[in-house]
């Protein structure tokens, strides 16, 4: 499977040092989602490999063989994992996240509530935070805070920008309690609907990611080198979608927002003048 990734992963701007880690850890987060989310594989079997996938990670980080089923992904990770220590829960939320998706998707689940969204974002998109800054060195609960706040926003970004795709395919990100708030129903998510009620849902839902992306966005300044770079141009490029999506006066449901090279350039510049 191929992926359009609008945010960059272990670029030229990271540590070269770090990059077999990030790499590493993408790896497994990447293979991971698709064995949750990727062919046409029933729920039962999709949590069946994640949970060998989990088996796999543990035996590993034990120094243990591993099943064979994916070696590109567990030989790097055995290394990754001795060499720098990597903390292990932070690596199985990522799992109990994507079998919350098979579930959510194959029963039909819906977020009754934000807070319950969020609180799926600690385990969906935090963890990949925390283990970039623990590979930077950094564990103050400031920074772990600011890295919250931007994994989060990057997460509800990507939601907010793929409701064409999410929602055929049965995955429903904005909340029953939002939805309700505005008036939003399933029919106004359709592809053909022309909805105010929806476009002001996701308007709402945009520039609340933007508010956490900004609460987050002094954490690439306080980290220094080319890793403070790579993660300001994170950020920008999260806030950079944002600006797509409001150009698309936030009917996403209709069309899917993607960067260009041009907008490359305009991440660049403002990173450069971030504080």
């Amino acid at each position: 499977v191929t992926h359009y990734e609008n945010f960059p992963v272990a670029s030229f701007l990271c540590p070269p040092h770090l990059r077999p880690a990030i790499t590493a850890i993408y790896h497994f987060a990447r293979t991971a989602d698709d064995l949750a989310d990727e062919g046409d594989a029933s729920a039962a079997q999709r949590l069946a490999d994640l949970s060998q996938y989990r088996a796999d990670l543990l035996a590993t980080a034990q120094g243990h063989a591993h099943s064979g089923q994916w070696p590109q992904v567990f030989e790097p990770m055995a290394h990754i994992l001795d060499r720098f220590q990597l903390p292990l829960p932070l690596l199985t939320d990522l799992l109990d996240a994507f079998a919350q998706d098979v579930l959510f998707t194959a029963e039909q689940r819906r977020y009754a509530t934000d807070a319950e969204l969020h609180d799926y974002c600690t385990r969906s998109a935090n963890p990949v935070g925390r283990l970039l800054l623990h590979l930077y060195g950094i564990s103050d609960d400031e920074s772990l805070a600011q890295s919250d706040q931007i994994c989060t926003a990057l997460q509800l970004i990507n939601f907010w920008q793929d409701v064409s795709v999410d929602v055929p395919r049965g995955r429903w990100y904005p909340s029953q309690q939002t939805m309700a708030r505005f008036g939003v129903t399933d029919t106004d998510l359709q592809p053909q609907s022309t909805s105010t009620d929806a476009a002001l849902l996701i308007a709402y839902y945009a520039a609340e990611s933007r508010t956490m992306m900004l609460n987050g966005s002094k954490l690439p300044c306080r980290i220094p080198g080319r890793a403070g770079w790579e993660l300001r141009l994170v950020v920008q490029g999260g806030l950079r979608i944002l600006d797509k999506i409001e150009a698309l006066q936030f009917a996403t449901w209709r069309v899917r927002p993607k960067l260009t090279a041009w907008d490359a350039v305009v991440m660049l510049w403002r990173a450069l003048w971030m504080r």
